[in-house]
């Protein structure tokens, strides 16, 4: 796979796009957005190379590449200082900026590589708090420019979560979710809506177990076992609207309707559009539709695949049932 990528910002989200890129073929700048002396740059550099050859490394240790292609991997990132960048910039096809979550960062990044990229580049921002229309300004023909969320570690996790704003021409959407598909990534489009898609879900999840804990419903490891064995075994094979449909939109709202009386809290309350789903028949798998489309389908031969899905999991988390 050929094409250039470049990262502006050298910390953990740079350094982890530059390690996904070039294990999948691409020359990588790894572009130092801060101004440095020549120590404080080497020491930077220097820290860099070590912490990625250590994550190939480990790479190589899970099978994933052999332990004598790391430096091949390796040697197509190169480095540059804030100071000498532009041809970096220049020949990038796609930058990704990657800089600390304040404006005036992201302004003077996006300053940076407005100067420099080509007119055709992609620019994206990998910002996990500011929406791409309040960052699209910042970028020379904003058409081109859109968030690109990774979740960490970037090198590893499939999903990057892709959130045009309202100037991203469609066809650079198009473009980045072919990219990202091609070295294996897995993009999902979402409205600039705050928290994206998988942050503003977890961060429902994770302060409702922390509650948990904070009232004395359960211990930190039960909590961690029910949520492990539970909750992402189930949906590391379902998706949650998937899930709905698999059950019935009915059940969730009825048990909703008593989590918000038995908690006193509306945090509980179903959506109205499950209430709507409910008027229309359309309760999920049983009623061939749902959030998602069931008509057609087998619905038997679903339910098998999706089962030994189940099974798989079981199998890898070695939980599979005992035989008396």
């Amino acid at each position: 796979m050929t094409g250039v990528v470049a990262a502006v910002g050298a910390g953990r989200m740079g350094r982890g796009i530059a390690i996904a890129f070039s294990y999948a073929g691409y020359r990588v700048h790894l572009i130092d957005a801060k101004p440095r002396g020549e120590e404080g740059y080497t020491a930077l550099v220097d820290g860099a190379v070590a912490e990625i050859r250590a994550t190939l490394g480990m790479l190589a240790g899970f099978g994933m590449l052999p332990a004598q292609e790391v430096g091949a991997v390796l040697s197509r990132i190169t480095c540059h200082p804030l100071n000498d960048c532009v041809a970096a910039l220049g020949e990038a096809d796609v930058i990704f900026e990657g800089v600390p979550e304040t404006l005036d960062a992201k302004a003077a990044a996006f300053a940076l590589v407005s100067d420099h990229a080509r007119p055709d580049a992609i620019v994206a921002s990998t910002t996990s708090t500011i929406l791409s229309n309040d960052l699209q300004g910042f970028v020379s023909s904003p058409e081109r420019f859109l968030n690109a969320h990774w979740l960490n570690p970037a090198f590893l996790v499939p999903l990057v979560e892709l959130s045009p704003g309202d100037a991203t021409d469609p066809e650079v959407t198009a473009r980045l979710k072919a990219m990202l598909e091609a070295i294996g990534k897995v993009p999902v489009v979402c409205a600039a809506s705050p928290g994206y898609i998988v942050p503003r879900i977890q961060a429902l999840a994770m302060n409702e177990a922390a509650r948990m804990v904070e009232e004395g419903v359960a211990s930190a490891e039960d909590i961690d076992k029910a949520t492990t064995y539970g909750f992402g075994f189930r949906f590391a094979v379902l998706g949650l609207l998937e899930f709905i449909d698999w059950g019935g939109g009915d059940i969730l709202y009825y048990a909703s309707r008593y989590m918000s009386g038995a908690m006193e809290s509306d945090r509980f309350s179903a959506p109205q559009i499950v209430e709507d789903n409910m008027a229309a028949g359309r309760n999920g798998l049983r009623d061939g539709q749902g959030f998602l489309n069931y008509e057609g389908l087998d619905v038997p031969a679903y339910q098998r695949e999706r089962l030994g899905q189940f099974v798989a999991m079981l199998r890898h988390l070695d939980k599979l049932p005992e035989r008396g």
